[in-house]
C-alpha cells in the first residue's frame, strides 16, 4: 500500500520529539514493502530553526543516516490533490495548518478512496483546546491519539467519532544498548527547555541534585534561556546544545544514568502519556529515574523498569544509589529494555496501525490488507 504522511517535519528533529517515532514507523512500513512518502511544509518552524542553528550539514546528515526515507516539501502552490491521488492511507499530523487539514478532508469527502487519519501527539487538546476544537475533522475516518486520556478528550468533546489510542514507541534498530561505548559521565538529560512548562522541575530534579552530588553531568537540547544556562554552569553541568536524535543512543551510552522530566501539561491534564523520552532511554538500556507521572495504562513497571521519585531530595538519594549499586543499574537496564522489546517498539505500533486499518479503513485498504493473508 501507499502511505502518505503530512508531518511538521521528517527531516528536522530540532525541538521536534515526534520525529523519532515518525521515522521509526515509516522505516518499519518500508521494511514491510509498503510505499511511504512524507510531506512537510517548506517553512516548518523546526526545519527553519535547524538550518539556522546547524546549517545544511544537518540536512545532509539526515539523508546519510536515513537513506530509505523520502520527504517532499510543499508550499502555497503545491498540488495536494495530485499527491493524494494514488495514496491508500493518509496520516495528517496535528501541527498541520488548519486550512490544509480542512482541504485534505474535503478531498476525502469529494470521493477519495484513501483512509484519512488525524494523528495527535501533543497536549494542545488541553492546553489550547480551541485550536483542536476549531479543526474540521468531519471527513476524517479516524483519529490516532498518543494516550488514552487524549482519546477520551476527543470523544467527550465530540471532535471525532472513531478515536484509537496509539502510543509512541522506540525505533530499536537505532535506540539500543551500546556496551562497547566507554562511560565518560555520570548523568545525561536530553530535553528542550520549551515555554516554561517545566523550568521549576528542571531545577528541582536535575540541576540541584547534580550540583549537590558533584556529578559529571551533561544536558542536550535547545531553547535554553540565559538564566537557565547560567544555572547549569553554576551547577557544573555541561550544556551541549542540540543533538541529532539519531546520535542520542551513543550519548546515553556514555553516561551511567538519565532522568525523565515531563512537561507539566502532561502530568496535570494528560496522565498516562510518558512522551518519547522514556521509550528512548529504556530502549538504550540506561538506568532511568523519573519525576512522577501517572502510568494509568500500565505501560511500564515502575520500580522495576525505572525509579520514581517524589521530590528533589528523593532524586538526590536515588541518583546516589544508582551510581553506587552496580546490581541495581544492571537490573534497571535489563528490565526496562525487556519491556520495550516486548511491547513498545515501532514494529509493535505498525502492527497496531495495520490492525486498526483492517477494522476501520476504507474498503480499498481493507481489501489490500486481506491479500497477503489470502496468499498464505
Amino acid at each position: 500500500m501507499k502511505f502518505l504522511f503530512y508531518t511538521h517535519s521528517l527531516i528536522s528533529d530540532w525541538n521536534h520529539g515526534n520525529a523519532h517515532f515518525l521515522r521509526g514507523v515509516l522505516r518499519d512500513l518500508i521494511r514491510r514493502d509498503h510505499e511511504v512518502l512524507a510531506l512537510e511544509p517548506e517553512n516548518s518552524w523546526s526545519r527553519q530553526n535547524l538550518i539556522a542553528s546547524q546549517g545544511n550539514t544537518a540536512i545532509d546528515a539526515f539523508h546519510a543516516t536515513f537513506p530509505d526515507l523520502r520527504s517532499t516539501t510543499y508550499g502555497a502552490n503545491f498540488n495536494h490533490e495530485a499527491a493524494l491521488d494514488d495514496a491508500d492511507v493518509v496520516v495528517v499530523h496535528e501541527w498541520t495548518d488548519p486550512e490544509l487539514v480542512k482541504q485534505i478532508g474535503a478531498l476525502r469527502k469529494k470521493g477519495g478512496e484513501f483512509t484519512l487519519i488525524f494523528h495527535d501527539t501533543h497536549h494542545r487538546a488541553v492546553s489550547s483546546a480551541q485550536d483542536i476544537a476549531g479543526l474540521d475533522l468531519s471527513s476524517y475516518d479516524l483519529v490516532l491519539a498518543f494516550g488514552e486520556t487524549l482519546r477520551e478528550r476527543y470523544l467527550d468533546d465530540g471532535w471525532a467519532g472513531q478515536v484509537f489510542t496509539w502510543h509512541e514507541a522506540a525505533d530499536d534498530t537505532l535506540f539500543r544498548p551500546m556496551p562497547e561505548v566507554e562511560k565518560t559521565g555520570d548523568l545525561i538529560w536530553i530535553g528542550n527547555w520549551g515555554d516554561d512548562e517545566r523550568s521549576a522541575e528542571i531545577s528541582e530534579f536535575l540541576v540541584k541534585p547534580a550540583k549537590a552530588l558533584g556529578l559529571k553531568a551533561t544536558v542536550r537540547g535547545v531553547r535554553y534561556p540565559h538564566d537557565a544556562l547560567a544555572a547549569l554552569d553554576d551547577a557544573g553541568i555541561a550544556y551541549g546544545g542540540w543533538i541529532a536524535n539519531a546520535d542520542a543512543p551513543k550519548a546515553f551510552a556514555r553516561h551511567r544514568m538519565t532522568v525523565h522530566i515531563p512537561r507539566r501539561p502532561y502530568v496535570e491534564h494528560l496522565p498516562g502519556i510518558p512522551t518519547i523520552r522514556v521509550f528512548e532511554a529504556l530502549a538504550c538500556g540506561v538506568p532511568l529515574i523519573s519525576v512522577p507521572w501517572e502510568d494509568g495504562e500500565n505501560l511500564f513497571r515502575p520500580g522495576k523498569d525505572f525509579l520514581f521519585v517524589r521530590d528533589g531530595k528523593e532524586m538526590q538519594a536515588e541518583m546516589r544509589r544508582v551510581l553506587s549499586d552496580a546490581d541495581l543499574c544492571a537490573d534497571l537496564a535489563s528490565s526496562g529494555l525487556e519491556t520495550i522489546q516486548a511491547r513498545h517498539t515501532c514494529r509493535h505500533r505498525v502492527d497496531e496501525l495495520l490492525d486498526i486499518l483492517k477494522s476501520s479503513g476504507t474498503r480499498r485498504v481493507t481489501d489490500k490488507l486481506k491479500q497477503p493473508e489470502a496468499a498464505e
